[in-house]
């Protein structure tokens, strides 16, 4: 199994309703998309994927590094997708706190509702739940389960811990596919600072310890955890460094210095402004793009922006057009018309084309400044209220990552 490990910081607070409404409707648009153009096991290996689940996070407007992520994003999937889980043929279970508690009689309904066996879910559910809290004793105690199951009988557990005293989160993915025996390796990944030496049963090399632990012997339990290599930091703000500034900057060149009715294949996408293709181009990327291009989630907060601010308030009117577009093209598509998709899925392909030969510059402060300073111009909001315009001009400040 993929091992590593990563910063959550953990995040008070709750999602303000005019963010949550929007990450919902653009969320089962994607989730949509990917069950249309790629199955349903593709979006359970999507959700088991550390990375590419904060990425989605990003792209919808969250923190971009916070714990907050993982409850919001769940939150926002479960209402969009259960009011239509007969047709998209995937059920979301549990969620945080009391929630987490009503899993085993959500998937009892599930399972009477699809003709899976529910015993066997719930006892997944269950399990999932106990390794992570007992037998890998890291410090860190579940609040979340969220355990998303399709009708072939797949699933996937996203499910997050929390350590108060280091202000941090741990997240735990699973995926069925993966799972040979509940006692042994069984995580898609596990991700969170690093602790040390932690108790972790569910190591292979624990085997002749789990048999000593059966036969009352007092051999040492404690091993080291492995993780994957994900590290989120404590600042708030975006930097540099937070991103892979080639992949950046071609989604920006392809937004901004391009002109799409010049792109024969993104003709169907006349009309839509510089900002909106820059939003569509990695929500794209989000939808098609490969895992590796997952390694750097603060890219895809350049999407929607994030309700603190950072790296700029979330603009509004470029979120709801990026919505209108999706669920237009997502609509179409599942009519067999898959013009609009193929064109909004050709932006990641051709910003990924455009990063050959491409040199960063240092740009990156600018153009975070640009975003901010013309915020206003697009209903841009945080939790702290709508953005405003600058008192003074900054100039006019190119849009370009590249010499």
């Amino acid at each position: 199994m993929k091992r590593g490990h990563a910063d959550l910081p953990l995040h008070y607070g709750t999602v303000p309703p005019w963010l949550a409404q929007r990450m919902s409707h653009l969320g089962g648009a994607i989730v949509e998309a990917i069950v249309i153009e790629y199955g349903r096991t593709a979006l359970l290996q999507k959700l088991s994927d550390p990375f590419w689940f904060q990425s989605l996070g990003c792209v919808l407007g969250m923190d971009w590094h916070s714990s907050g992520i993982t409850t919001s994003v769940m939150n926002a999937l479960k209402k969009a997708i259960n009011v239509r889980s007969a047709e998209l043929g995937v059920y979301i279970c549990g969620g945080r706190g009391k929630a987490s508690r009503q899993t085993p009689t959500e998937l009892l309904a599930v399972a009477n509702r699809t003709g899976l066996n529910g015993t066997e879910l719930v006892t997944a559910s269950k399990l999932s739940a106990k390794v992570d809290n007992t037998a890998i004793q890291d410090g860190f105690q579940l609040y979340l389960h969220s355990f998303v199951v399709t009708v072939e009988g797949e699933w996937a557990v996203i499910q997050q811990g929390m350590n108060p005293n280091e202000k941090m989160a741990r997240r735990y993915h699973w995926m069925s596919e993966n799972v040979k025996s509940f006692t042994e390796e069984p995580h898609s990944y596990i991700y969170g600072k690093n602790q040390g030496l932690i108790l972790n049963l569910t190591d292979k090399d624990a085997r002749p310890l789990k048999t000593g632990i059966l036969d009352l012997t007092k051999e040492n339990p404690d091993q080291l955890m492995r993780e994957i290599s994900l590290i989120m930091p404590r600042h708030h703000e975006v930097k540099a460094k937070d991103v892979n500034l080639k992949r950046l900057g071609a989604a920006l060149a392809l937004a901004h210095e391009t002109n799409v009715q010049d792109i024969e294949s993104l003709l169907l996408l006349e009309g839509v402004g510089p900002r909106t293709v820059q939003s569509l181009t990695l929500v794209s990327e989000v939808i098609h793009g490969s895992p590796s291009r997952f390694s750097d989630p603060a890219r895809f907060s350049f999407a929607h922006g994030g309700k603190d601010g950072h790296p700029f308030p979330v603009p509004l009117t470029i979120y709801d057009e990026t919505i209108e577009i999706f669920d237009k093209a997502v609509h179409l598509s599942s009519l067999g018309e898959k013009d609009k998709s193929d064109a909004l899925k050709n932006l990641s392909k051709i910003a990924q084309e455009m990063e050959r030969g491409f040199t960063p510059n240092n740009n990156f402060d600018a153009i975070v400044q640009k975003e901010r300073d013309e915020s206003y111009l697009y209903r841009g909001k945080t939790v702290f209220g709508d953005a405003k315009k600058p008192d003074k001009p900054k100039g006019n400040i190119q849009l370009n990552l590249f010499d």
